[in-house]
């Protein structure tokens, strides 16, 4: 029997600071801690997990890669689909989010907006445009 691997479970972020990522994602995001320790902290997005791990702890699980710093720069982008980008980004602003770009309408049909988070991680807010 082969196992499938269409079902993504958890990613993890590598963060320098633990404490302020925790409360970025809390605040920003309102997800629920499912666990927590002195070196990471996983929060609940439906049916993925993202684990904010410690930058300190990163090279044990990625070994013999390396971690990037975050000056780096983006890598990746992270998206969630809403119904409203343009509610989701006063509601960003709102706590505290500067915006990096968007509102805006893209040519395949999504309006987005884009922020990043305290560890420097690119996030996506989008939404499906009607014809």
């Amino acid at each position: 029997m082969t196992t499938p691997l269409n079902h993504l479970s958890a990613i993890s972020l590598f963060v320098e600071d633990l404490q302020s990522a925790k409360a970025f994602y809390l605040d920003v995001f309102g997800v629920p801690i499912v666990y927590e320790d002195a070196n990471s902290v996983a929060v609940r997005f439906d049916n993925l997990i993202v684990n904010l791990l410690h930058v300190a702890n990163a090279p044990e699980i990625i070994v013999p890669g390396v971690v990037a710093p975050r000056e780096a720069g983006s890598r990746f982008q992270i998206s969630i689909w809403v119904p409203d980008v343009d509610a989701v980004c006063a509601r960003l602003r709102e706590r505290g989010v500067t915006l990096l770009n968007g509102p805006v309408d893209r040519p395949w049909n999504m309006r987005t907006a884009n922020f990043v988070d305290t560890a420097g991680h690119s996030w996506e807010v989008a939404q499906q445009l009607t014809a």
